[in-house]
């Protein structure tokens, strides 16, 4: 690296640097993603009982990459402020020798250095010595080492641009692949995971939304992997984010009829017992439909949720739960079997 140059002038001090390119590590593309979780949830949802390994690698791969692109753009931020402290000690500093060679100038120490260097004064000369060591060495070089730091991170933004750039890229391509995967293991049939208790709720993603914080009006466009049916983007986005909860069991969404949001593909039917819809459910069944419909409640605003109904209760945002009456007295007419979602 070629050392900065100082020029004085009478009235100010020239900088003239050279730029060079830094090496920066390239981010490894070995790096995967899934469900936004903390840290403390990674090893629960990965272990969950009789989960899917490949949604588990899944959720661990998205996790991976967004903890990747988390220390990119935390590394970002900090060459940011790192540069704008440079620019302020970089501008006080060029104040100060400005100063000090206006007042060299104006006193004539500049001009008489030579004459008292010559006088045979020692004393003097000695001082002429340190007044141009204090300006060259204790400003100047500071100086120096910052206009070269500059330059390192201008280079260095630029790279990390690129890798930040490259890093949300592969970020949205695990993204795809970890839904994949919990569209894959929702049309599976289901499987006997047990699902998470409220104190081990993870959240789910938001719903994407209007700029103005509504939700789109959305069609039934979208392949139901449980029916072969269509969903609206955002039912399946909720059925998504179920099974990236760690509620897999048994699922069924769209349906043929003439009512009702199941032939709109803005409904899904979660049972409480894995491989099928059975009987009333009781001891673990119905702590795995308690804690589901209790997910939904939860992250209402976040899914988009229009309602909710489970063990003959019906659950909306502007009533809360009510009793539900609708049934004909079987267990999947009475949801005594089932969690219902209903998606605006």
């Amino acid at each position: 690296m070629r050392t900065p140059t100082l020029t004085y002038t009478a009235n100010t001090v020239e900088l003239r640097r050279s730029k060079r390119l830094l090496s920066f590590p390239v981010i490894a593309t070995a790096v995967v993603l899934f469900l936004v979780a903390p840290a403390s949830q990674r090893a629960s949802l990965a272990q969950e009982e009789g989960a899917s390994a490949g949604l588990s690698q899944a959720i661990e791969d998205y996790l991976n990459a967004q903890d990747e692109l988390a220390a990119l753009e935390q590394e970002q931020q900090d060459l940011e402020a790192e540069l704008a402290d440079s620019e302020a000690e970089v501008a006080q500093l060029n104040a100060d020798l400005d100063e000090y060679a206006y007042i060299a100038y104006t006193t004539s120490d500049f001009q008489s250095t030579a004459a008292l260097m010559a006088s045979g004064n020692p004393s003097d000369a000695l001082n002429a010595m340190t007044m141009l060591e204090f300006l060259g060495e204790s400003r100047a070089v500071r100086l120096n080492e910052l206009t070269t730091r500059l330059a390192e991170i201008e280079a260095t933004q630029q790279t990390l641009d690129d890798n930040i750039i490259e890093q949300e890229d592969l970020a949205e391509e695990m993204e795809a692949a970890r839904d994949e995967a919990a569209r894959e293991l929702a049309g599976a049939g289901g499987d006997s995971a047990t699902g998470p208790s409220p104190g081990d709720f993870p959240d789910p993603e938001d719903a994407p939304r209007n700029g103005d914080g509504s939700l789109p009006y959305e069609g039934c466009t979208e392949n139901d992997p449980t029916t072969g049916g269509c969903l609206t983007p955002r039912t399946l986005h909720a059925l998504e984010q179920t099974q990236l909860a760690g509620f897999t069991r048994y699922t069924k969404c769209y349906r043929n009829g003439t009512w009702g949001e199941h032939p709109k593909g803005r409904a899904c039917d979660l049972s409480s017992e894995p491989g099928g819809f059975g009987g009333d459910a009781y001891g673990e069944d119905k702590a795995y439909g308690d804690n589901l419909a209790a997910w939904y409640v939860e992250n209402a605003g976040e899914l988009g949720v229009q309602y909710v109904i489970w063990y003959r209760q019906i659950w909306m945002p502007s009533t809360g739960w009510k009793s539900y009456n609708l049934g004909g007295g079987d267990p999947s007419s009475d949801h005594t079997n089932h969690v219902h979602l209903s998606i605006r």
